[in-house]
Formats: C-alpha cells, structure tokens, sequence
C-alpha cells in the first residue's frame, strides 16, 4: 500500500472513531441546558380501563396567575402536558398540542399544562410565542410530576398523560408526541363511556 493510501486509511479511520464518539456522546449524555431530561420516543402506552389508577388531586397557580385544580375538569377528558421552556423536544410538539387543543375541545377534552422545573420569565416567554390556547400550572419545584410518580417518570420532559372521563390515568407518552398517536388515543378515550 503506498504511503498517500495509509495515510488516507488512517485518516478516515480517526475521523470514523471521532464521529463514533461525538454520536455516542450526544445521545447519551444531556444537552447544555437540558439536565434534567430523560429521553422518551413519545410512542403512546394505553392503559386498559380495568387497571387505571385515579390522577392524583391537584391544583395550583398558572404561568397567568389564575388558580386551576384538575378536579374542574371531571367529566371531561384531560390531556395533562408536563414541559420546560429549555426543553428541545417541547417546542417540537407544542404546534400539535395547540392544533389537538383546539380541534378536539368539541369533544369535551381540555388540555392542561404543566411548567416544572422552569425559570418563570422564561416559562412566560415560551408560552407568549406558542400561544397554546389552554392554561399551564407554574410548578417550578416539580411537585405536580412526583404526585403522578409510578404513572409518569417525574424527570421525563415532555410527558404527556390522558385522563378518562373518571379522572383516571389512561394513556402516557415519554417525550415528544406525534400527532396521530395523541389523536388517535384522545379519540379512543373520548368516545368511552
């Protein structure tokens, strides 16, 4: 082998190595910013309607400053959306959140967001450029997502819950949701009675 064929076999040999490690690296370890995210592929787990657990009661304090409690929403179907403003993935599904909002409102479903672990000026930026169309809980502490820990990872943003007409945890997504999917549940949850 000639001397300029070696030093092209080990050249494309460091840069396979060095792109090997840069791949591993930046699927494993957490982004800047993003520490406290745990990966999901947002893929729905439907939980049958004999083994669902009641949502734990909560209420508190929106990003706007109004009081809400799930409680006022029993009757109804319940998308609950656990996200951060320096969450990459929440700001991919947050277009689909406000198109199912607003589509599947008719059917009786209400959307409720859930700010956790966010800087709130931050928190209010992020929903000023959304513009959701339904309200967010401020839970700076985390607490909301430890009350729901055995039906959700309390350190999976985003996650996504669908509670039944009873108040029940039906479905869970682990990260970003795909539209379909979210329809698709919202869909079957909805036409239960």
């Amino acid at each position: 082998m000639s001397s300029k064929s070696r030093a092209f076999v080990t050249a494309l040999l460091a840069v396979t190595a060095l792109a090997g490690c840069a791949g591993s690296q930046g699927s494993s370890q957490p982004q800047s910013g993003d520490t406290r995210f745990v990966a999901g592929d947002g893929s729905m787990r439907v939980v049958p309607a004999a083994e669902r657990q009641a949502a734990p009661a909560i209420e508190g304090q929106t990003l706007d400053g109004e009081r809400v409690s799930l409680a006022a929403h029993k009757g109804n179907v319940v998308v609950l959306n656990f996200w951060a403003s320096w969450c990459g993935p929440c700001r991919g599904e947050a277009p689909i959140l406000k198109d199912l909002a607003a589509k599947t409102g008719e059917r009786g479903v209400r959307f409720l967001g859930v700010d956790a672990k966010d800087d709130k000026a931050q928190a209010l930026a992020f929903q000023r450029t959304q513009q959701p169309g339904y309200p967010s809980l401020y839970d700076q502490p985390g607490k909301i997502a430890l009350a729901f820990r055995g039906m959700v990872n309390p350190a999976a943003i985003p996650s996504t819950l669908v509670l039944d007409r009873k108040g029940r945890v039906a479905a869970r997504a682990l990260g970003e949701v795909r539209y379909s999917d979210l329809l698709n549940v919202i869909t079957k949850v909805s036409d239960e009675r």
